[in-house]
Protein backbone atom coordinates (compact mmCIF):
# COMPACT_ATOMS: atom_id res chain seq x y z
CA UNK A 1 0.00 0.00 0.00
CA UNK A 2 0.74 3.69 -0.83
CA UNK A 3 0.51 6.43 2.31
CA UNK A 4 0.25 10.14 1.43
CA UNK A 5 1.61 12.51 3.71
CA UNK A 6 3.16 16.21 4.17
CA UNK A 7 7.17 16.21 2.57
CA UNK A 8 9.47 18.55 4.05
CA UNK A 9 12.85 18.61 2.08
CA UNK A 10 14.88 15.59 2.67
CA UNK A 11 13.76 14.21 5.49
CA UNK A 12 10.74 13.67 3.47
CA UNK A 13 12.08 11.52 1.31
CA UNK A 14 14.02 9.79 4.10
CA UNK A 15 17.23 10.59 2.67
CA UNK A 16 19.08 12.39 5.35
CA UNK A 17 21.44 14.01 4.82
CA UNK A 18 21.99 13.49 1.25
CA UNK A 19 19.23 14.91 -1.18
CA UNK A 20 19.65 12.58 -4.44
CA UNK A 21 20.67 14.90 -7.14
CA UNK A 22 18.12 13.45 -9.80
CA UNK A 23 15.25 13.89 -7.41
CA UNK A 24 16.54 17.19 -6.17
CA UNK A 25 16.26 18.36 -10.05
CA UNK A 26 12.22 17.42 -10.50
CA UNK A 27 11.60 18.83 -6.99
CA UNK A 28 13.63 22.03 -8.10
CA UNK A 29 11.01 22.50 -11.01
CA UNK A 30 8.24 21.94 -8.92
CA UNK A 31 9.51 24.50 -6.45
CA UNK A 32 9.38 26.94 -9.60
CA UNK A 33 6.25 26.24 -10.39
CA UNK A 34 4.81 26.09 -6.78
CA UNK A 35 7.21 28.23 -4.28
CA UNK A 36 4.62 28.89 -1.52
CA UNK A 37 4.29 24.93 -1.62
CA UNK A 38 7.60 23.30 0.00
CA UNK A 39 5.99 20.80 1.71
CA UNK A 40 2.96 19.11 -0.89
CA UNK A 41 1.24 16.54 0.09
CA UNK A 42 3.17 13.39 -1.21
CA UNK A 43 2.01 9.59 -2.43
CA UNK A 44 4.97 7.43 -1.62
CA UNK A 45 5.31 3.37 -2.01
CA UNK A 46 6.02 2.23 1.57
CA UNK A 47 8.52 -0.59 0.27
CA UNK A 48 10.57 0.94 -2.64
CA UNK A 49 10.74 -1.13 -5.83
CA UNK A 50 14.50 -1.15 -5.64
CA UNK A 51 13.93 -3.09 -2.06
CA UNK A 52 11.41 -5.47 -3.73
CA UNK A 53 8.08 -3.44 -3.72
CA UNK A 54 5.37 -3.32 -6.34
CA UNK A 55 5.64 0.23 -7.00
CA UNK A 56 7.93 1.70 -9.69
CA UNK A 57 7.05 5.32 -8.41
CA UNK A 58 9.19 5.96 -5.62
CA UNK A 59 7.00 9.45 -4.94
CA UNK A 60 4.12 11.48 -5.97
CA UNK A 61 3.96 14.97 -5.33
CA UNK A 62 0.27 16.58 -5.36
CA UNK A 63 0.04 20.36 -5.69
CA UNK A 64 -2.33 22.75 -5.38
CA UNK A 65 -2.83 24.77 -8.78
CA UNK A 66 -4.91 28.20 -8.92
CA UNK A 67 -4.65 28.32 -12.93
CA UNK A 68 -4.80 31.33 -14.86
CA UNK A 69 -7.61 33.06 -14.92
CA UNK A 70 -6.42 35.38 -17.68
CA UNK A 71 -6.68 32.52 -19.85
CA UNK A 72 -9.77 31.21 -18.54
CA UNK A 73 -7.74 27.85 -17.05
CA UNK A 74 -10.09 26.54 -14.00
CA UNK A 75 -8.04 25.91 -10.52
CA UNK A 76 -7.01 21.79 -10.58
CA UNK A 77 -4.44 19.42 -8.52
CA UNK A 78 -1.40 19.34 -10.04
CA UNK A 79 0.60 15.21 -9.70
CA UNK A 80 3.95 14.60 -10.69
CA UNK A 81 5.88 11.62 -10.59
CA UNK A 82 9.17 10.25 -9.38
CA UNK A 83 10.92 7.42 -10.39
CA UNK A 84 10.47 6.55 -13.82
CA UNK A 85 13.54 8.96 -14.72
CA UNK A 86 17.07 7.97 -12.45
CA UNK A 87 16.73 9.53 -8.91
CA UNK A 88 20.02 8.00 -7.25
CA UNK A 89 22.95 7.52 -10.19
CA UNK A 90 23.30 4.27 -8.47
CA UNK A 91 21.89 1.38 -10.41
CA UNK A 92 19.85 0.78 -7.62
CA UNK A 93 16.78 1.11 -10.18
CA UNK A 94 18.13 2.81 -13.91
CA UNK A 95 21.83 1.54 -15.14
CA UNK A 96 23.73 4.91 -14.62
CA UNK A 97 24.89 6.08 -18.43
CA UNK A 98 25.98 9.45 -17.61
CA UNK A 99 24.60 12.76 -18.58
CA UNK A 100 24.50 13.13 -22.20
CA UNK A 101 21.50 11.03 -22.53
CA UNK A 102 18.02 10.12 -21.36
CA UNK A 103 18.31 9.84 -16.96
CA UNK A 104 16.19 6.35 -16.53
CA UNK A 105 13.48 5.95 -19.11
CA UNK A 106 13.62 9.97 -19.73
CA UNK A 107 10.46 11.09 -18.35
CA UNK A 108 8.19 11.48 -15.45
CA UNK A 109 4.74 11.74 -15.42
CA UNK A 110 2.39 14.07 -14.65
CA UNK A 111 -1.27 14.76 -14.47
CA UNK A 112 -4.11 17.73 -14.07
CA UNK A 113 -7.40 16.89 -12.63
CA UNK A 114 -9.97 19.67 -11.80
CA UNK A 115 -10.37 20.68 -8.05
CA UNK A 116 -14.36 20.14 -7.70
CA UNK A 117 -15.90 23.02 -5.49
CA UNK A 118 -15.13 22.34 -1.60
CA UNK A 119 -12.63 19.80 -1.91
CA UNK A 120 -9.87 20.73 0.40
CA UNK A 121 -7.53 17.52 -0.13
CA UNK A 122 -6.19 16.28 -3.62
CA UNK A 123 -7.94 12.77 -4.10
CA UNK A 124 -5.11 10.22 -4.34
CA UNK A 125 -6.74 7.45 -6.64
CA UNK A 126 -4.21 9.53 -9.59
CA UNK A 127 -1.20 8.21 -7.75
CA UNK A 128 -2.08 4.47 -8.67
CA UNK A 129 -2.88 5.22 -12.08
CA UNK A 130 0.17 6.79 -12.45
CA UNK A 131 2.21 3.34 -11.13
CA UNK A 132 -0.61 1.27 -13.37
CA UNK A 133 1.46 2.70 -16.34
CA UNK A 134 4.87 2.94 -14.78
CA UNK A 135 5.08 -0.87 -14.01
CA UNK A 136 4.11 -1.11 -17.51
CA UNK A 137 6.86 0.94 -18.82
CA UNK A 138 9.31 -1.06 -16.28
CA UNK A 139 7.77 -4.49 -17.38
CA UNK A 140 7.83 -3.78 -21.28
CA UNK A 141 10.46 -1.57 -21.08
CA UNK A 142 8.61 0.45 -23.70
CA UNK A 143 8.43 4.10 -23.13
CA UNK A 144 5.68 6.83 -23.69
CA UNK A 145 5.93 10.11 -25.97
CA UNK A 146 4.10 13.01 -26.87
CA UNK A 147 0.54 11.69 -28.74
CA UNK A 148 0.81 8.48 -27.59
CA UNK A 149 -3.19 6.80 -26.46
CA UNK A 150 -3.51 4.08 -23.40
CA UNK A 151 -7.09 2.23 -23.70
CA UNK A 152 -7.65 1.77 -20.26
CA UNK A 153 -11.26 0.16 -21.13
CA UNK A 154 -12.43 1.32 -17.36
CA UNK A 155 -13.25 4.60 -15.68
CA UNK A 156 -9.85 5.82 -14.25
CA UNK A 157 -11.07 6.71 -11.21
CA UNK A 158 -13.26 3.45 -10.72
CA UNK A 159 -16.65 5.42 -10.56
CA UNK A 160 -19.25 5.74 -13.74
CA UNK A 161 -17.15 8.19 -15.51
CA UNK A 162 -16.93 8.27 -18.93
CA UNK A 163 -13.43 9.44 -18.89
CA UNK A 164 -12.20 5.63 -19.67
CA UNK A 165 -8.91 6.47 -21.80
CA UNK A 166 -6.02 8.48 -21.72
CA UNK A 167 -3.77 10.49 -24.33
CA UNK A 168 -0.36 11.68 -23.48
CA UNK A 169 1.34 15.06 -24.12
CA UNK A 170 3.58 17.53 -22.92
CA UNK A 171 3.25 18.91 -19.53
CA UNK A 172 2.19 22.62 -20.72
CA UNK A 173 4.13 24.49 -17.67
CA UNK A 174 6.88 21.91 -16.50
CA UNK A 175 10.07 22.55 -18.36
CA UNK A 176 12.62 19.31 -18.67
CA UNK A 177 15.60 19.60 -16.63
CA UNK A 178 19.11 18.03 -17.11
CA UNK A 179 20.23 15.93 -14.05
CA UNK A 180 23.79 14.80 -13.41
CA UNK A 181 22.08 11.18 -14.47
CA UNK A 182 21.10 12.78 -18.36
CA UNK A 183 17.87 14.77 -19.13
CA UNK A 184 14.13 14.14 -17.55
CA UNK A 185 10.97 16.07 -19.51
CA UNK A 186 7.22 15.41 -18.26
CA UNK A 187 4.57 13.92 -20.02
CA UNK A 188 1.19 14.90 -18.72
CA UNK A 189 -2.15 11.75 -18.60
CA UNK A 190 -4.87 13.38 -20.34
CA UNK A 191 -8.45 11.64 -19.15
CA UNK A 192 -10.28 10.83 -22.67
CA UNK A 193 -13.66 9.59 -23.65
CA UNK A 194 -13.86 6.26 -25.90
CA UNK A 195 -14.77 8.15 -29.24
CA UNK A 196 -12.22 10.48 -28.44
CA UNK A 197 -9.77 7.50 -28.47
CA UNK A 198 -11.23 6.08 -31.11
CA UNK A 199 -10.51 9.36 -32.90
CA UNK A 200 -6.74 9.49 -32.09
CA UNK A 201 -6.33 6.16 -33.04
CA UNK A 202 -7.78 6.23 -36.26
CA UNK A 203 -6.24 9.85 -36.98
CA UNK A 204 -3.88 10.83 -34.39
CA UNK A 205 -3.41 11.83 -30.78
CA UNK A 206 -1.64 15.10 -31.35
CA UNK A 207 -4.54 16.33 -33.43
CA UNK A 208 -6.94 15.21 -31.08
CA UNK A 209 -5.50 16.49 -27.97
CA UNK A 210 -5.06 20.13 -30.16
CA UNK A 211 -8.83 19.85 -30.39
CA UNK A 212 -9.39 19.23 -26.49
CA UNK A 213 -7.10 22.01 -25.95
CA UNK A 214 -9.89 24.31 -27.71
CA UNK A 215 -12.66 22.64 -25.44
CA UNK A 216 -12.63 24.54 -22.00
CA UNK A 217 -14.79 21.90 -20.74
CA UNK A 218 -12.72 19.27 -22.50
CA UNK A 219 -9.39 20.59 -20.56
CA UNK A 220 -8.70 23.64 -22.45
CA UNK A 221 -5.03 25.02 -22.99
CA UNK A 222 -3.34 23.13 -19.96
CA UNK A 223 -5.48 19.95 -20.55
CA UNK A 224 -7.18 19.26 -17.22
CA UNK A 225 -8.58 16.34 -16.56
CA UNK A 226 -12.78 16.41 -15.53
CA UNK A 227 -13.95 12.99 -14.33
CA UNK A 228 -17.64 14.57 -14.49
CA UNK A 229 -17.25 15.43 -17.47
CA UNK A 230 -20.14 13.42 -19.28
CA UNK A 231 -19.63 15.23 -23.53
CA UNK A 232 -17.36 14.54 -25.32
CA UNK A 233 -15.71 17.48 -27.52
CA UNK A 234 -17.71 15.85 -30.66
CA UNK A 235 -21.50 15.91 -28.36
CA UNK A 236 -20.27 19.47 -28.02
CA UNK A 237 -19.07 20.63 -31.19
CA UNK A 238 -20.40 17.89 -34.14
CA UNK A 239 -18.29 20.01 -36.85
CA UNK A 240 -15.27 18.45 -35.57
CA UNK A 241 -15.74 15.33 -36.88
CA UNK A 242 -16.39 15.66 -40.36
CA UNK A 243 -14.35 19.68 -40.94
CA UNK A 244 -11.39 18.24 -38.77
CA UNK A 245 -11.25 14.26 -37.69
CA UNK A 246 -12.32 12.86 -41.53
CA UNK A 247 -10.67 15.86 -42.73
CA UNK A 248 -7.60 15.05 -41.26
CA UNK A 249 -7.69 11.61 -42.31
CA UNK A 250 -8.54 12.72 -45.76
CA UNK A 251 -5.17 15.31 -46.31
CA UNK A 252 -2.83 13.34 -43.85
CA UNK A 253 -3.38 9.72 -43.75
CA UNK A 254 -4.12 7.94 -40.20
CA UNK A 255 -1.52 6.92 -37.86
CA UNK A 256 -2.95 3.91 -37.11
CA UNK A 257 -1.02 0.83 -38.86
CA UNK A 258 -2.50 -2.34 -37.74
CA UNK A 259 -5.14 -3.86 -35.23
CA UNK A 260 -6.16 -7.46 -33.36
CA UNK A 261 -9.07 -8.49 -35.12
CA UNK A 262 -11.32 -11.42 -35.71
CA UNK A 263 -10.26 -12.34 -39.45
CA UNK A 264 -9.69 -15.50 -41.84
CA UNK A 265 -8.33 -15.34 -45.27
CA UNK A 266 -9.04 -18.50 -47.46
CA UNK A 267 -6.93 -19.47 -50.66
CA UNK A 268 -9.13 -20.12 -53.48
CA UNK A 269 -6.45 -20.75 -56.07
CA UNK A 270 -6.05 -24.20 -54.44
CA UNK A 271 -8.74 -26.86 -53.75
CA UNK A 272 -9.92 -27.52 -49.65
CA UNK A 273 -8.30 -31.20 -50.06
CA UNK A 274 -5.13 -30.28 -51.04
CA UNK A 275 -2.85 -31.59 -48.51
CA UNK A 276 0.05 -29.00 -49.51
CA UNK A 277 -2.17 -25.96 -49.26
CA UNK A 278 -0.64 -24.25 -46.45
CA UNK A 279 -3.12 -21.59 -46.59
CA UNK A 280 -4.14 -23.33 -42.64
CA UNK A 281 -5.82 -19.98 -41.86
CA UNK A 282 -8.87 -21.40 -43.38
CA UNK A 283 -11.63 -21.41 -40.78
CA UNK A 284 -11.54 -24.95 -39.09
CA UNK A 285 -8.23 -25.69 -40.47
CA UNK A 286 -5.02 -26.44 -37.48
CA UNK A 287 -3.10 -22.61 -38.69
CA UNK A 288 0.68 -22.72 -39.33
CA UNK A 289 2.93 -21.19 -37.11
CA UNK A 290 4.36 -17.70 -38.10
CA UNK A 291 8.37 -17.58 -37.67
CA UNK A 292 9.49 -15.60 -35.33
CA UNK A 293 10.92 -13.18 -37.79
CA UNK A 294 7.12 -12.68 -39.42
CA UNK A 295 5.62 -12.69 -35.86
CA UNK A 296 8.51 -9.82 -34.26
CA UNK A 297 7.45 -7.94 -37.80
CA UNK A 298 3.68 -8.01 -36.96
CA UNK A 299 4.05 -7.29 -33.44
CA UNK A 300 6.20 -4.52 -34.19
CA UNK A 301 3.25 -3.17 -36.53
CA UNK A 302 0.29 -3.89 -34.27
CA UNK A 303 2.20 -2.09 -31.10
CA UNK A 304 1.78 1.13 -32.59
CA UNK A 305 -1.91 0.13 -33.16
CA UNK A 306 -4.76 -0.71 -31.30
CA UNK A 307 -5.85 -3.61 -30.04
CA UNK A 308 -9.42 -4.91 -30.50
CA UNK A 309 -11.66 -7.41 -28.42
CA UNK A 310 -9.34 -6.93 -25.42
CA UNK A 311 -9.72 -5.82 -21.88
CA UNK A 312 -5.83 -6.03 -21.13
CA UNK A 313 -5.38 -4.72 -17.88
CA UNK A 314 -2.45 -2.42 -19.44
CA UNK A 315 -3.48 -1.47 -22.40
CA UNK A 316 -1.64 -1.20 -26.24
CA UNK A 317 0.04 1.42 -26.87
CA UNK A 318 0.27 3.24 -29.35
CA UNK A 319 3.22 5.42 -30.66
CA UNK A 320 3.23 8.84 -32.96
CA UNK A 321 6.64 8.70 -33.67
CA UNK A 322 6.54 7.97 -37.22
CA UNK A 323 4.47 11.18 -38.33
CA UNK A 324 7.12 13.11 -35.70
CA UNK A 325 10.69 12.26 -36.70
CA UNK A 326 10.76 11.82 -40.28
CA UNK A 327 8.64 14.22 -43.19
CA UNK A 328 5.77 13.25 -44.73
CA UNK A 329 6.59 10.63 -47.93
CA UNK A 330 4.20 8.90 -49.79
CA UNK A 331 6.67 6.04 -50.06
CA UNK A 332 6.13 3.82 -46.68
CA UNK A 333 8.08 0.94 -45.57
CA UNK A 334 7.44 -2.55 -43.65
CA UNK A 335 10.80 -2.62 -42.76
CA UNK A 336 11.16 0.71 -41.40
CA UNK A 337 8.64 -0.05 -38.58
CA UNK A 338 10.17 -3.24 -37.68
CA UNK A 339 12.93 -4.22 -35.73
CA UNK A 340 13.80 -7.25 -38.34
CA UNK A 341 13.38 -6.91 -42.20
CA UNK A 342 10.79 -9.28 -44.59
CA UNK A 343 12.91 -11.99 -45.45
CA UNK A 344 11.49 -15.07 -46.05
CA UNK A 345 12.01 -17.92 -43.53
CA UNK A 346 13.97 -20.64 -45.37
CA UNK A 347 11.29 -23.11 -43.81
CA UNK A 348 8.56 -21.66 -44.97
CA UNK A 349 8.71 -20.23 -48.65
CA UNK A 350 6.48 -17.55 -50.02
CA UNK A 351 3.38 -18.28 -52.22
CA UNK A 352 1.81 -16.25 -54.91
CA UNK A 353 -1.84 -16.81 -54.89
CA UNK A 354 -4.30 -16.36 -57.73
CA UNK A 355 -7.67 -15.69 -56.15
CA UNK A 356 -8.29 -14.95 -52.29
CA UNK A 357 -11.29 -14.57 -50.14
CA UNK A 358 -10.74 -12.19 -46.84
CA UNK A 359 -13.26 -12.87 -43.90
CA UNK A 360 -13.55 -10.04 -40.88
CA UNK A 361 -16.36 -9.48 -38.00
CA UNK A 362 -18.00 -6.33 -38.29
CA UNK A 363 -15.77 -4.25 -35.87
CA UNK A 364 -12.79 -4.99 -38.38
CA UNK A 365 -14.49 -4.54 -41.13
CA UNK A 366 -15.68 -1.17 -40.83
CA UNK A 367 -12.31 -0.28 -40.29
CA UNK A 368 -11.64 -1.07 -44.18
CA UNK A 369 -12.65 2.62 -45.02
CA UNK A 370 -9.85 3.87 -43.34
CA UNK A 371 -7.23 1.16 -44.20
CA UNK A 372 -7.42 2.11 -47.69
CA UNK A 373 -8.40 6.08 -47.51
CA UNK A 374 -6.32 6.69 -44.51
CA UNK A 375 -3.20 4.26 -45.04
CA UNK A 376 -3.37 3.19 -48.54
CA UNK A 377 -3.83 6.02 -50.67
CA UNK A 378 -0.87 8.01 -48.73
CA UNK A 379 1.26 5.07 -49.49
CA UNK A 380 1.57 2.83 -46.15
CA UNK A 381 0.41 -0.40 -45.41
CA UNK A 382 -1.79 -1.66 -42.72
CA UNK A 383 -2.57 -5.35 -41.12
CA UNK A 384 -4.97 -6.96 -39.45
CA UNK A 385 -3.65 -9.82 -37.10
CA UNK A 386 -6.21 -12.57 -35.86
CA UNK A 387 -6.95 -12.36 -32.09
CA UNK A 388 -7.71 -16.55 -32.82
CA UNK A 389 -4.68 -17.73 -34.35
CA UNK A 390 -1.06 -16.26 -36.35
CA UNK A 391 -3.55 -15.78 -39.02
CA UNK A 392 -2.12 -12.04 -40.52
CA UNK A 393 -3.81 -10.05 -43.67
CA UNK A 394 -1.49 -6.55 -44.55
CA UNK A 395 -2.65 -4.17 -47.01
CA UNK A 396 -0.06 -3.09 -48.77
CA UNK A 397 0.01 0.22 -51.54
CA UNK A 398 2.50 0.10 -54.50
CA UNK A 399 4.79 3.02 -52.36
CA UNK A 400 5.41 0.41 -49.71
CA UNK A 401 9.26 -0.82 -49.98
CA UNK A 402 10.03 -4.56 -49.01
CA UNK A 403 6.42 -6.11 -49.85
CA UNK A 404 6.84 -9.73 -50.57
CA UNK A 405 3.23 -8.64 -52.73
CA UNK A 406 4.16 -7.26 -56.27
CA UNK A 407 2.17 -5.35 -58.88
CA UNK A 408 2.58 -8.45 -60.98
CA UNK A 409 1.21 -11.18 -57.77
CA UNK A 410 -0.59 -9.08 -55.57
CA UNK A 411 -1.31 -11.72 -53.54
CA UNK A 412 1.39 -13.63 -51.95
CA UNK A 413 1.18 -15.69 -48.50
CA UNK A 414 4.52 -16.33 -45.90
CA UNK A 415 2.96 -19.39 -43.80
CA UNK A 416 -0.22 -17.66 -42.65
CA UNK A 417 0.52 -14.29 -43.31
CA UNK A 418 -1.16 -12.58 -46.18
CA UNK A 419 -0.49 -9.36 -48.14
CA UNK A 420 -2.42 -7.88 -50.64
CA UNK A 421 -0.95 -4.99 -52.71
CA UNK A 422 -3.73 -2.70 -54.38
CA UNK A 423 -3.25 -0.13 -56.86
CA UNK A 424 -4.21 3.52 -56.49
CA UNK A 425 -7.21 2.92 -58.90
CA UNK A 426 -8.13 0.10 -57.42
CA UNK A 427 -8.46 1.35 -53.60
CA UNK A 428 -10.69 4.05 -55.13
CA UNK A 429 -12.99 1.30 -56.66
CA UNK A 430 -13.36 -0.50 -53.35
CA UNK A 431 -14.09 2.57 -51.06
CA UNK A 432 -16.73 3.40 -53.31
CA UNK A 433 -17.93 0.10 -52.88
CA UNK A 434 -16.96 -0.46 -49.20
CA UNK A 435 -19.18 2.87 -48.63
CA UNK A 436 -21.52 1.73 -46.88
CA UNK A 437 -19.27 0.67 -43.93
CA UNK A 438 -18.32 4.01 -43.16
CA UNK A 439 -21.49 4.04 -41.24
CA UNK A 440 -21.34 4.01 -37.02
CA UNK A 441 -24.58 2.14 -37.02
CA UNK A 442 -24.93 -1.60 -37.20
CA UNK A 443 -25.73 -3.55 -40.59
CA UNK A 444 -27.11 -6.70 -41.31
CA UNK A 445 -24.83 -9.17 -41.55
CA UNK A 446 -23.40 -11.09 -44.03
CA UNK A 447 -21.87 -8.56 -46.02
CA UNK A 448 -20.05 -9.70 -49.26
CA UNK A 449 -18.48 -7.92 -51.64
CA UNK A 450 -16.68 -9.09 -54.70
CA UNK A 451 -14.00 -7.98 -57.45
CA UNK A 452 -14.26 -10.68 -60.33
CA UNK A 453 -11.75 -9.02 -62.31
CA UNK A 454 -9.37 -9.46 -59.61
CA UNK A 455 -10.76 -12.50 -58.28
CA UNK A 456 -10.34 -11.24 -54.69
CA UNK A 457 -13.94 -11.49 -52.25
CA UNK A 458 -14.75 -10.14 -48.58
CA UNK A 459 -17.52 -10.88 -46.44
CA UNK A 460 -18.20 -8.94 -43.15
CA UNK A 461 -19.63 -11.87 -41.02
CA UNK A 462 -20.94 -11.81 -37.28
CA UNK A 463 -18.74 -13.06 -34.39
CA UNK A 464 -20.07 -16.29 -33.88
CA UNK A 465 -18.41 -17.38 -37.16
CA UNK A 466 -15.11 -16.63 -35.78
CA UNK A 467 -15.95 -18.00 -31.82
CA UNK A 468 -16.77 -20.72 -32.82
CA UNK A 469 -14.81 -22.08 -36.46
CA UNK A 470 -15.74 -25.68 -35.79
CA UNK A 471 -19.80 -25.26 -35.96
Amino acid sequence: MDEARPTSGAQAHGLVPLFPPGLQAIYGECRRLYPEQANPLQVTAIVKYWLGGPDPLDYISMYRSMGCPAQDIQEHWHYVSFGLSDLYGDNRVHEFTGPDGPSGFGFELTFRLKREVGETAPPTWPAELMQGLARYVFQSENTFCSGDHVSWHSPLDNSESRIQHMLLTEDPQMQPVQTPFGTVSFLQIVGVCTEELQAAQQWNGQGILELMRGVRVAGGPWLITDMRRGETIFDIDPHLQQERVDQGIETEGSNLSGVSAKCVWDDLSRPPEDEEDSRSICIGSQPRRLSDKDTEQIRETLRKGLEFNSKAALPPINSQRQSHERPPSRKDSLESESSAAIVPHELVRTRQLESVHLKFNQESGTLLPLCLRGRLLHGRHFTYKSINGDTAITFVSTGVEGAFATEEHPYAAHGPWLQILLTEEFVEQMLGDLQELNTREETKLPKEYSWPEKKLKISVLPDSVFDNPLQ
